[in-house]
């Protein structure tokens, strides 16, 4: 995991004849701006020599944050180190907590979608046609019932598929029967469990963990983790919790200002930043990212977790039962 206090970007040009390359390629230090733009003028004279050779390579890099690095380290303002732990504050404003060690994963509640309820409507519709039909006996009165079916079946279908999962305790209820099958095949793990605006989130406490390891891509797909976030935990060798409020949860007016709100800003968006920044943290004093809701294992918390948990837990006002959810 590396997460960069210093950025920069080199700039390199050939010309010939008929011909002109120019690359750009940033550069990155967690020590100093000199370093950082050290690198960057070695990454840009590489990227212009194999250019050259043939090699076809974008001729500059994206200035885009974490969900959309791709071979780039979290492009985002450092606020906080503890240990190997660091807190950022991420494109649309709020804080997080990227650790190199701790398992975190989101499960969002998605809508009951797709297929199922495709294939309920048609089920319906059809049952209420045939139903008709046979009952009054005519066929223009089928013909009329079965067209009013078709307009009640998407309806009565997702009211169906919706008694259905509350009689199986919900989302919420398949997420934790998902959680207990693989915490059962698994029983030295430890999960502590959060309630998020959304769902759940996981927090694995019974060892440190890589993300490229096989028993955490496992566990990632047992759980129904988000794809996207675990791609970004394979290539930025971190997992990740934010900590506080989405903006447009806590009445805040627009997004992190100036635009786009990727790290660093010029020197004349700072005072445009730092108002945004100081509005959003006092709305945002008053929420829980997150809410500690039990644990599901060994109960074990291993000692180099420790401190993550309890950084996590304060600063997310994970205990916090009188904060709301954002």
């Amino acid at each position: 995991m590396i997460v960069p206090d210093h950025w920069a970007e080199a700039r390199r040009q050939h010309r010939e004849p008929g011909r002109q390359v120019t690359v750009r390629r940033f550069g990155w230090s967690t020590t100093s701006a000199d370093d950082a733009q050290a690198m960057a003028e070695r990454r840009a004279e590489e990227a212009l020599r194999r250019v050259l050779a043939g090699e076809k390579l974008p001729r500059r890099e994206p200035k885009v944050p974490y969900n959309g690095a791709d071979g780039v380290p979290i492009r985002e303002e450092v606020l906080a180190r503890h240990g190997e732990e660091v807190v950022t504050r991420n494109a649309y404003g709020a804080r997080c907590l990227n650790s190199p060690a701790a398992l975190f994963a989101d499960v969002d509640f998605a809508p009951v979608a797709g297929i199922k309820t495709v294939l309920a409507t048609f089920a319906v519709g059809a049952a209420l046609a045939v139903a008709g039909g046979a009952l009054l006996g005519s066929r223009l009165v089928g013909t009329g019932l079965a067209l009013l079916a078709l307009l009640l079946a998407p309806m009565v279908a997702r009211r169906l598929i919706a008694a259905a999962a509350a009689a199986q305790g919900g989302p919420e209820g398949r997420a934790r029967r998902l959680l207990d099958r693989f915490v059962a095949a698994h029983p030295g793990w430890n999960v502590r469990l959060y309630r998020t605006p959304a769902g759940l989130r996981l927090l694995a406490t019974h060892r440190p963990c890589e993300p490229a390891e096989a028993e955490v891509g496992a566990f990632f797909s047992a759980v129904k983790a988000d794809p996207v976030y675990v791609r970004m935990c394979l290539n930025q060798h971190c997992f990740r919790a934010r900590l506080t409020a989405k903006p447009w949860r806590i009445g805040m007016p627009g997004h992190l200002r100036p635009r786009p709100g990727v790290w660093p800003v010029t020197p004349q968006g700072r005072a445009v930043r730092a108002a945004w920044v100081a509005d959003y943290e006092a709305r945002a004093a008053s929420h829980a990212a997150c809410r500690y809701i039990g644990s599901v294992g060994s109960g074990v918390i291993h000692e180099r977790l420790q401190p993550v948990v309890e950084l996590h837990d304060r600063e997310s006002r994970a205990l916090d039962a009188n904060a709301a959810l954002a």
